[in-house]
């Protein structure tokens, strides 16, 4: 295990570590087939790429699905003996890779790893006839990388090795703009480690933290740290279980993904009312707080400029902070294990993450934990 010593870290300088934003979220599942399907059709995805045996790859399949700025990857292995066969069968359906748009991938990854970030895979350039990507990863918690991708010199669908592609399923964008944040589980002790690491390897700054206090419940808590870029285009909070009563959301999510990774993707949107609305038609579920929550919700929230019925109707969560306000939800589980889930957020000015609505928000969790015997 890593441990990052301060005062043997290179002196930084804030630029050190330039990111554009994300390129895109790969997922290692049981049926990139199937999970293309539920992409298109359920959250409005475009199938844009594909890579496997008819491209040239034989040992996997890989759909990109893309839009407004959010390209997912969905890869499944073609052998039952390699590290994406291991990953699923020890993980299920779960992210693999948190990959970073930067202007020199090359650069990125030796700064990183002069600062003490472990080796996931060394530069490489990658060339077709649209041109080169050149990529780069680096480890973090869990089995999780961070990918550096360098993709100024490409001009085609995705990157070389994978081919365009127009799925004959007609998918309906549903109004998901970007990602917002991505959060990350780790084990009891190891919050503040990885901060650390995103502080002193990538040159992040702790952003806001949140204790046992602010999340918490009659039978459980957590413990949260949120930390940025330099341009604020990339936000990781992490979160460690705290002692409780009962088992924690986080304690479940490690039993079931035996080990940290990805909790939930935060996606953006700039009509919460129509995205979730149109995901609500498709099949998606969500977690559910009691109508009650809405009786005095604008006392503590102030003036909105939507519509109050038609937010209760769609159990979208308000919340407000010194910059404005900020609508929130969030789905159920998208696989059987209780693992990864989506969090959909528009911000009305807000640059929080809806502390207020975290005792709501995690009392329904834990009913529906408590179905599933895990409480």
């Amino acid at each position: 295990m890593i441990n990052f010593d301060r005062s043997t870290q290179p002196l930084m300088n804030p630029d050190f570590l330039p990111i554009n934003g994300t390129d895109h979220i790969e997922f290692y599942v049981g049926n990139a087939k199937q999970a293309a399907l539920f992409y298109q059709h359920c959250m409005g995805f475009e199938l844009i790429a594909y890579a496997g045996p008819e491209t040239g790859v034989r040992d996997r399949a890989s759909y990109v699905m893309q839009q407004e700025k959010i390209r997912f990857i969905l890869t499944s292995s073609l052998q039952p003996e390699s590290s994406i066969s291991e990953h699923v069968k020890r993980h299920g359906d779960g992210v693999k890779v948190l990959a970073l748009w930067v202007d020199d991938a090359t650069k990125s990854f030796h700064e990183t790893v002069s600062r003490g970030a472990e080796v996931a895979s060394e530069p490489k350039t990658l060339q077709d006839e649209f041109g080169k990507v050149v990529v780069a990863s680096i480890k973090t918690y869990g089995e999780t990388i961070h990918t550096f991708v360098e993709r100024s010199a490409y001009q085609g669908a995705f990157m070389p090795g994978y081919k365009a592609m127009k799925s004959s399923v007609q998918s309906i964008p549903i109004g998901l703009k970007y990602v917002d944040h991505c959060v990350g589980n780790v084990e009891l002790g190891q919050m503040n480690r990885w901060v650390d690491f995103y502080e002193h390897v990538m040159g992040f700054k702790l952003l806001i933290t949140f204790d046992d206090k602010d999340i918490s419940t009659e039978y459980s808590a957590l413990m949260s740290k949120v930390v940025s870029n330099g341009n604020g285009y990339i936000k990781f909070p992490i979160n460690e279980p705290a002692a409780g009563k009962k088992k924690s959301q986080i304690e479940e999510y490690l039993d079931f993904y035996h080990g940290a990774g990805v909790q939930h993707i935060a996606i953006a949107t700039d009509d919460i009312i129509f995205t979730v609305g149109e995901l609500r038609k498709r099949g998606v579920e969500f977690l559910r707080v009691p109508d009650i929550y809405y009786d005095d919700v604008l006392d503590r929230v102030g003036h909105i400029n939507e519509d109050l019925q038609a937010l209760k109707k769609l159990n979208i969560l308000i919340d407000r902070d010194e910059e404005g306000y900020l609508l929130q939800i969030f789905t159920k589980p998208v696989q059987d294990r209780p693992t990864l889930f989506f969090e959909i957020i528009e911000r009305n000015g807000a640059k929080s993450f809806g502390k207020g609505n975290f005792k709501a928000l995690f009392e329904a969790i834990e009913l529906e934990q408590g179905l599933r015997g895990n409480l």
